[in-house]
């Protein structure tokens, strides 16, 4: 067999002399000067020296780099844009009174008097007493069920007894420009929902006069004397409101801001349009919305979505608001069940629904500045034209005018701080700052190493 061909005596000479060969005609700086034959040590090893200090601070820095960008930093850019025309938001609001005292029956205080309003078996001939009807409860006939939604459907105040007035931009409207809804603050209207059949209204110029004014009656003889510490009772007098967008449901009792009788408050809105980055830059949901009863996703569909599903299968029903076709809870339901479990979800340090924000969403600024109503000079005209005291006007009228400042909008936006050019790019300044070298030079390198 022929024997195995072993290498030269001047193989290993041949290698070093190609690695000398290789570094004086290498590209980065001062690597040439490291090698040159027959130069006197002391200058080798400075060259040598300096070379691996700044080989050492290049690296230093591009791992600062690499570090920098794996955080994924963003920043925020704030903007304003004119705009020809804007969708006008959709106005909900609520009476803060939920049941009409004058649509109590005995059989509705029988059903809810100890569970919703606090009122004991015992107190019931006081209680009807108090709101006006025979304290006698003999004779009246006991449902053998009870529908809740019903009830606040009858018992919420109508918005033709409401309403006094109405008027957006130039035109009039009425009741049948707004839409009834359930919140958990009972029965409640919108303006320009756009839902099924409504057209999305719209404005052209900015300032008082260009957008919504209502006249409102919050009929305070109509409201529930308070007869304990309940959530169906309530101690203020007025309506509550809330400005959104129509592609997110209200979520009145916990956004919504007061409007008093006895005022006239103009709300001064400026549209913002919000653009969150998702992960691994921001934390925004950018999947849409599982959900059967929502389309669109926002924190208040989440929010409403999950609460229900708990509700669901905690309490094997549904309150009012809530969306679905599931058994609307029974008063005792309320009372033993559904109020805790959603007490308990708006705990702040309950978890579970959690939503994230949306990685596109459209809110309200908002501005509140109001006025006495009726002045002296007025009270009695209004007096006559509704046909009340002018004490009634003074207690129980208000007028509320939702405009927009100015035909424009703010567009708040998180973009990316540092992406992969970025990167790129100071890596590359400084390993030519440094050390002279470039993407070319890991290429030599490795062709040098696939040659050896």
């Amino acid at each position: 067999a022929m024997a195995a061909e072993l290498p030269g005596p001047g193989a290993g000479a041949r290698g070093a002399a190609g690695l000398v060969a290789f570094a004086r005609s290498c590209t980065p700086h001062g690597l040439g000067h490291i090698f040159v034959p027959g130069a006197p040590a002391p200058r080798r090893l400075l060259w040598a020296g300096a070379f691996l200090a700044w080989l050492g601070t290049f690296l230093l820095q591009a791992g600062e780099r690499v570090r920098h960008y794996a955080a994924y930093p963003h920043v925020t850019v704030l903007d304003e844009a004119e705009s020809r025309v804007l969708v006008f938001p959709t106005i909900t609001l609520c009476n803060y009174n939920r049941i009409r005292r004058s649509q109590l029956t005995p059989n509705d205080l029988f059903w809810l008097g100890r569970e919703l309003l606090g009122v004991g078996r015992e107190d019931f001939p006081r209680y009807l007493r108090a709101l006006g009807q025979p304290p006698n409860l003999a004779g009246f006939f006991l449902s053998k069920s009870y529908d809740l939604g019903a009830f606040y459907q009858r018992a919420g105040h109508p918005i033709h007894k409401m309403l006094l007035h109405c008027r957006f931009r130039s035109w009039d409207c009425g009741p049948e420009n707004v839409t009834a809804i359930f919140t958990r603050l009972g029965k409640c209207y919108t303006f320009n929902s756009g839902g099924p059949g409504r057209e999305v209204l719209t404005t052209l110029q900015g300032g008082a006069g260009n957008g919504l004014e209502l006249m409102l009656n919050v009929q305070q003889e109509e409201y529930l004397p308070v007869w304990g510490d309940t959530d169906e009772t309530s101690y203020e007098a007025g309506v509550k409101v809330q400005i959104h967008s129509q592609e997110e449901p209200p979520f009145i009792d916990q956004l919504g801001f007061g409007v008093a009788p006895g005022f006239q408050t103009f709300v001064s809105c400026q549209q913002q349009r919000l653009v969150y980055l998702p992960p691994p830059w921001g934390d925004c949901k950018a999947t849409p919305i599982e959900s059967d009863f929502f389309t669109n996703y926002s924190i208040t569909a989440c929010r409403l979505d999950c609460e229900t599903r708990y509700l669901a299968e905690n309490c094997n029903c549904r309150m009012v608001h809530m969306p679905g076709n599931a058994n609307v809870c029974t008063p005792e339901q309320y009372k033993e069940c559904a109020d805790p479990a959603l007490d308990f979800l708006v705990k702040k340090d309950s978890e579970y629904c959690a939503c994230r924000t949306p990685c596109a969403m459209v809110r309200y600024g908002k501005e509140l500045s109001m006025v006495k109503i009726p002045s002296k000079a007025s009270a009695r005209y209004l007096a006559k034209k509704f046909n009340k005291t002018e004490q009634y006007i003074a207690d129980n009228v208000l007028v509320l005018d939702i405009f927009f400042e100015a035909l424009n909008y703010e567009m708040i936006e998180q973009k990316k701080a540092y992406e992969v050019a970025g990167l790129l790019g100071d890596i590359g300044g400084q390993m030519g700052l440094f050390i002279g070298a470039s993407l070319l030079t890991i290429l030599e390198i490795f062709d040098y190493l696939y040659e050896v």
